[in-house]
Formats: structure tokens, C-alpha cells, sequence
């Protein structure tokens, strides 16, 4: 008995979506593509679950935020939970204020925000920290705590109450992998 194939029609369509929309684009001082960090979100999303739309909001989980994208037009293109889903993972800019003076706020609304989130939603968040979090270490392990220098924030102090606070929030996916990996990666970056 052959197996059958899998349905990747979707997460194929988000993909091409993510990739236009992201055309261009560099991942912040990286030197590499910006549409990376979306894959590696979206694989570490694979580990969670094999829901096709989770997958496709994790590839597409930085167009609302970073890209004219909007939450309609991902309406239009994937229906309704993936634009919920997108959105739920969309960070309010806060436009009256400056990148810098906003942050903290931003920040905590977050933090708020992921932990009244959907359980899926938690996933695809997962996917996106886990990614920022993988970024960090691999530049904190070559530069140290220069790292910070590269933020809007410069304060080690600030990072680490923001990332114990989305692990805090995340604590639902505590009996994955990559929640494990999140928090180990957390104690190795911020170690007292």
C-alpha cells in the first residue's frame, strides 16, 4: 500500500506569499535574506504540529509586521485563522512614539498579549522566539554582551526580563522540544 502524498498546497502558497513579500529584504544586519528567519520559524513549528495552517501562519508571521502587508490582504489570500493567527503574532507599533521609547511597552503588551493567546497562536510565537532566541545566542557567543548594542534597547536587563517574560507566557508548550530549547537558551544567554 503506497502512502499517500502530502497536502502542501497551502504551506507551498504561504511560502511563495512570504518570499514576495519579503523580497528585497535582509534579516537585521544578518547579511542574509530576511525570508530565512520565517523558514526557521516555520520548521521549528513543524516540530509542534503538522496543521497546515499553523505551518502557513508561521511562514507568513512577519508580513503584517515587517512588509505593507496587511491583515486583509491575508484575509483575502488565506482565510481567517491564518490572518487571526498572523495577527496575534503582530506587534503594535506604537507610532506616536519612537522605536526606543516605545519598546518596554511594546514589549509588555507582548508578553500580555501571548499569555491570554490561543493555544496555536502559542505556537506560532513559539516558532518566531525560538528563531530570535537561536539569532542571540549564536551573537552573544561571538561578541558578548555587545550583542546588546545592536538593539533598540541597549540594556542586557531589559532583554532578559523580556524573554523570561515570553517564556513565562509560552509555558503552555513547556512539554515541547522547542520550548525547552527556548529556556535553555535563555539561562545560557543571560547567565548570572
Amino acid at each position: 500500500m503506497a502512502n499517500k502524498p502530502l497536502d502542501t498546497i497551502l504551506f507551498d502558497r504561504a511560502t511563495r506569499f512570504a518570499v514576495e513579500a519579503h523580497a528585497g529584504t535582509e534579516r537585521r544586519g544578518k547579511g542574509f535574506p530576511y525570508i530565512i528567519h520565517p523558514m526557521e520559524a516555520a520548521a521549528i513549528v513543524a516540530t509542534i504540529t503538522p496543521d497546515p495552517e499553523i505551518l502557513a501562519a508561521a511562514i507568513l508571521h512577519d508580513v503584517v509586521e515587517d512588509t505593507d502587508c496587511t491583515v486583509d490582504e491575508l484575509r483575502r489570500e488565506f482565510g481567517d485563522r491564518i490572518a487571526e493567527l498572523v495577527a496575534s503574532e503582530s506587534e503594535d507599533p506604537m507610532a506616536d512614539l519612537s522605536e526606543e521609547a516605545s519598546w518596554h511597552a511594546r514589549k509588555q503588551a507582548a508578553i500580555d498579549r501571548l499569555a491570554q493567546a490561543p493555544h496555536d497562536a502559542k505556537i506560532v510565537a513559539m516558532g518566531d522566539k525560538l528563531s530570535n532566541m537561536r539569532a542571540i545566542a549564536r551573537d552573544h557567543e561571538q561578541i558578548g554582551d555587545e550583542i546588546w548594542n545592536l538593539f533598540h534597547t541597549k540594556e542586557k536587563s531589559e532583554h532578559e526580563w523580556h524573554y523570561r517574560g515570553l517564556a513565562a507566557s509560552l509555558s503552555d508548550l513547556s512539554g515541547t522540544a522547542a520550548y525547552r530549547e527556548f529556556v535553555a537558551l535563555i539561562d545560557e544567554v543571560f547567565k548570572q
